[in-house]
């Protein structure tokens, strides 16, 4: 073959491909940023990519997703982030919590970003309005964090007769002062007295159960926080183990085996920011998105966990109850 036919030949080979190599390149990229692994982040995918497909994109057909995790390190967050923006991804999705929002913050001003937190975007400086949040972000919030006082109620109207609770939580939260001075106000008013053990390892769970076994404490309330969120599982075997009577923000705690969860609804709030970061490549600017409240919140009930802790739920607390696991 000539040199002038090899030439004509690889050029029209490359006309050819140009298309399609101009489409995948043309193909808008998500950038989502994990605080765990994608294992306990599974149901909240699932409720993302139905949100993100409400909206016409599928990913892998019209949209690409580059996920980055922190595997429940939430230090490396900043440097995940700043990854993303290096490998200038169209949207970043900030699921999970105030921490992701505020390293996805961080690492950029420009980028458009779409968060879930379950609390106040205001007070913890995401945005500065709901209405208006302005500049390069907006998303979700549930109330999920407000609902830790009610927690404390429940399990005073279980165990009506202790004084004594205790409430674990992780100091390395961003929510987590303005969520214990929530409790201590709400406990001081029903005349209970509360023991705050702190925690934010696995490492850690273990002498937080076996503390409370200890003190004679009516139970243990969980604070808001999605690294207790997502050890469900693990947090459940626990309470089962040590006999705790417990209560969690997560539907996994109960589904898991242990007593109670109230909390918001995850698999909404991850569905209403996966069609946020739709509309968003859609041209939505996140300026002109308000935040979206998410309301709805679910108390879940393990009956089978109650039976074997010698509990039997008051009629009041059963009829609130979104399910009744038997």
């Amino acid at each position: 073959m000539r040199r002038r036919e090899f030439v004509a030949l690889f050029g029209g080979a490359a006309a050819w491909m140009t298309p399609a190599r101009a489409q995948r390149l043309a193909m808008p990229v998500i950038g989502y940023l994990g605080s765990e692994s994608p294992e306990p982040y599974a149901s909240r995918l699932k409720a993302f990519r139905e949100g993100l497909a409400e909206t016409g994109y599928i990913a892998g057909r019209n949209v690409a997703i580059e996920f980055r995790w922190a595997e429940g390190q939430y230090r490396q967050l900043p440097a995940l982030a700043t990854e993303l923006v290096n490998r200038q991804v169209t949207v970043i999705v900030a699921p999970g919590g105030a921490e992701v929002a505020l390293a996805a913050k961080s690492a950029t001003r420009t980028i458009p970003i779409v968060f879930e937190m379950g609390g106040d975007p205001i007070a913890l400086g995401v945005v500065g309005s709901l209405s208006r949040p302005g500049g390069n972000l907006t998303g979700v919030s549930s109330l999920s964090v407000e609902a830790s006082l009610k927690r404390l109620e429940f399990m005073h109207e279980l165990f009506p007769a202790n004084r004594v609770f205790a409430v674990a939580a992780n100091p390395t939260s961003p929510t987590s002062n303005s969520q214990l001075a929530n409790l201590h106000a709400g406990a001081s008013s029903l005349g209970l007295q509360l023991r705050i053990l702190n925690a934010s390892t696995e490492q850690e769970f273990e002498a937080v159960f076996a503390a409370v076994a200890g003190m004679q404490a009516g139970g243990l309330v969980f604070t808001s926080d999605p690294y207790f969120a997502y050890r469900s599982g693990q947090l459940a075997a626990l309470a089962a183990r040590h006999g705790v009577p417990a209560i969690t923000q997560s539907r996994d705690f109960p589904v898991a085996g242990g007593l109670m969860s109230y909390g918001g609804d995850f698999d909404q709030s991850h569905r209403h920011a996966g069609m946020y970061a739709g509309r968003i490549l859609k041209g939505e600017r996140p300026a002109d998105l308000a935040v979206q409240r998410v309301t709805k919140v679910e108390l879940f009930i393990n009956l089978k966990a109650a039976k074997a802790l010698g509990i039997a739920f008051p009629p009041s607390i059963l009829s609130s109850a979104d399910a009744v696991i038997e």
